[in-house]
């Protein structure tokens, strides 16, 4: 398994545990921490024994709290921290994969958190979206996402307040789906994981597929018909004998296609 400097990866059965592993800068995303998770979801999809992931941060008091900015490098198209590039790999990989959060979940830690298909958190868990305190926002995947968790107005309240929530406050609007002990954490995640794992990969696929679709225009409808029904398509008879019959230069047989 490929080894990283920002992120670890651990396999627990069928499920892939990522996390995060800068705990002394609040496990802050930099540019090569991106990279580094885009990659590990790469590597998700193309193994067959892996079913769904985990993602969690390091320790026991941050999952995420955004960004790592630098100033001085800010205007170097290399410096820019390429988020987007992970929240779409978590979004299109037509595998779940669900946010363990350990602790802060702030920011761009709280978009990514969300993004994620399933949420747990421990109950020291706090959350918060402080984009307009900072002179930033996230006018993509975290206010689509977020109203489709917690509904329109909660969304707003979210990133026009920035308030802090409680993980019990969470639960309570929908923005994770279960709040277990902190010790319980990463084993309740894996658990979930290891039980989506024993349903059928191909309609769960298509499910995660078509529950982004929307979202994201034609991009989205592509992967629903490519990856999902023209897949699955080619394994049919009736595939099969029109690419023959192609390939021979006669006339395909449509008797073939119903035996």
């Amino acid at each position: 398994m490929t080894r990283y400097e920002d992120v670890v990866l651990e396999r627990r059965g069928p499920v892939l545990v990522v996390t995060i592993n800068r705990p002394e800068a609040g496990n802050k995303l930099r540019p090569r921490t991106c990279l580094e998770l885009v990659d590990a979801f790469r590597e998700l999809r193309l193994d067959p024994e892996l079913r769904a992931a985990v993602l969690t941060g390091q320790g026991d008091r941050f999952f995420c709290i955004g960004g790592e900015h630098d100033e001085t490098t800010s205007v170097d198209p290399s410096q820019v921290i390429p988020i987007v590039d992970v929240y779409q790999a978590i979004d299109t990989v037509p595998k779940p994969i669900i946010a363990a959060i350990n602790g802060f979940a702030v920011g761009g830690g709280n978009v990514l958190a969300n993004v994620c298909d399933l949420s747990v958190a421990a109950d020291t868990a706090v959350f918060r979206q402080v984009g307009p305190m900072v002179g930033s926002f996230d006018a993509g995947y975290g206010t689509w996402y977020l109203e489709d968790s917690i509904g329109r107005k909660r969304a707003k309240e979210l990133w026009y307040l920035n308030r802090k929530y409680t993980a019990a406050d969470a639960l309570a609007m929908g923005l994770v789906n279960e709040v277990v002990q902190p010790g319980a954490l990463l084993d309740r995640a894996v658990e979930i994981g290891t039980e989506i794992a024993s349903r059928s990969p191909i309609a769960i696929g298509a499910l995660k597929t078509a529950f982004s679709a929307r979202h994201n225009g034609v991009a989205g409808q592509s992967r629903l018909a490519h990856d999902q029904y023209l897949t699955l398509y080619l394994t049919t008879q009736e595939a099969h004998e029109m690419s023959a019959a192609f390939d021979e230069r006669r006339d395909p047989d449509p008797e073939k296609f119903w035996r």
